[in-house]
């Protein structure tokens, strides 16, 4: 290159899963047959109203140019009406809702938008690596907060240094907890709505496993008292109704602080093709009995997954939320990516290893279960076969 990369590059590496993936890429190239669980990644469709609605759409001669940067009535009204009947939760359309081209840009936008170089923010440790990369793209300091097994995956807030917590300016949550299937509850939230207006932070949670698996009522951080005041929440249609590749996000909040992120938003995108937002307007009102039925699936398929678990002798916890499966290696293993990737190499199975969320991931492996029932019941062959079961 004829110019150096820009310095904040420095701590960021290509994203883990876009290097994994051209690996197993590579080796299928090379006759491997490759099963991979470790991407959560929806391999079944979405709703039969969803599609029908993109395409009968897409076949309109005027449905094929630039989009408003916030997205059509309807569609906001939509997202409003699904917080409604899925939280209990109510949103202006008009000013309290910003659609999004996929969550992952939200955590950008959200970054670029409140934060200044130098800036302290908060992020889980085991979390998802994009809170710390949007960090250093927008200039700012992460600093990570421990979550562990033994708080159920909830972070004491009363351990963070005084010192940071009066530097700090912005607080990434998770929960459902993406990777450790950790549900959270309302005591927590309202403990930490306290805490967010006692060091004037702004606290982000990022809610898109509500639907999937949860036996309880789909939670959001807004059900806690003087929510709006200091937090605001991204969700996506993604993993809840099948919708990955769409690129399907929201942010809802107050008012400041969705026109504040519009701010960034339009200037970065050029709006969301109308067809993805016809399909994403009918897929808002998919029935319960849908949600049930994906569910159910993925329910058959878990119980593969804790029978791969149970043969690499791993512990964990069946009270978990999400696509996932979240679970800590034996000890005779001195680190988790010489298992993960002797597994990978020998016995053909793509597992993530837990390092990648943080070092409290160090210990564990997380399997998805957006792989079919053949396609685990062949990966519990092929490990038990490389462990002599």
């Amino acid at each position: 290159m004829i110019i150096e990369p820009a310095n904040k590059l420095a701590h960021i590496n290509e994203y883990y899963f876009s290097a994994k993936l051209k690996e197993i890429a590579q080796l299928r190239a090379q006759g491997k047959s490759i099963i991979n669980l470790g991407i959560g990644n929806p391999d079944m469709p979405p709703s039969e109203a969803t599609i029908n609605a993109l395409v009968e759409t897409a076949k309109q001669p005027n449905t094929h140019g630039y989009q408003s940067y916030i997205g059509t009535p309807e569609l906001r009204q939509g997202l409003a009406s699904f917080y409604q009947a899925t939280y209990n939760v109510t949103f202006n359309s008009n000013s309290e809702v910003l659609p999004l081209l996929g969550s992952k840009e939200g955590i950008s936008f959200i970054s670029n938008a409140f934060l200044n170089p130098g800036d302290k923010v908060l992020i889980p440790n085991p979390g998802y690596p994009t809170y710390t990369s949007a960090t250093y793209l927008a200039g700012a300091e992460p600093i990570f907060y421990d979550l562990d097994e033994q708080n159920n995956w909830l972070p004491k807030l009363d351990s963070i240094d005084e010192k940071i917590l009066n530097e700090a300016k912005l607080m990434w949550v998770n929960y459902p907890n993406m990777p450790t299937g950790s549900e959270g509850n309302i005591a927590y939230f309202e403990k930490l709505i306290a805490f967010a207006k006692k060091y004037k932070i702004l606290v982000c949670n990022d809610n898109p496993y509500s639907l999937v698996l949860n036996n309880e009522r789909p939670m959001s951080i807004f059900h806690a008292d003087g929510a709006k005041e200091v937090c605001i929440e991204l969700n996506s249609l993604s993993k809840s109704h099948n919708l990955a590749g769409a690129r399907i996000g929201m942010i809802v909040g107050d008012k400041a602080y969705i026109d504040t992120i519009l701010k960034v938003k339009s200037n970065v995108d050029s709006g969301m093709y109308l067809p993805v937002q016809a399909g994403a307007i009918a897929a808002l009102t998919n029935n319960q009995e849908w949600h049930n039925t994906r569910n159910e699936v993925y329910k058959k398929r878990r119980t593969i997954a804790y029978q791969i678990l149970d043969t690499l002798n791993c512990s964990y916890t069946k009270e978990q939320v999400g696509m996932f499966l979240w679970a800590k290696i034996e000890d005779k293993y001195n680190n988790v990516e010489d298992l993960t990737e002797r597994i990978l190499h020998e016995a053909d199975v793509f597992i993530t290893p837990g390092f990648i969320f943080g070092t409290n991931g160090a210990r564990y492996i997380r399997i998805s279960l957006c792989s079919t029932e053949n396609d685990l019941q062949e990966a519990l062959k092929r490990i038990e076969k490389l462990f002599n079961i």
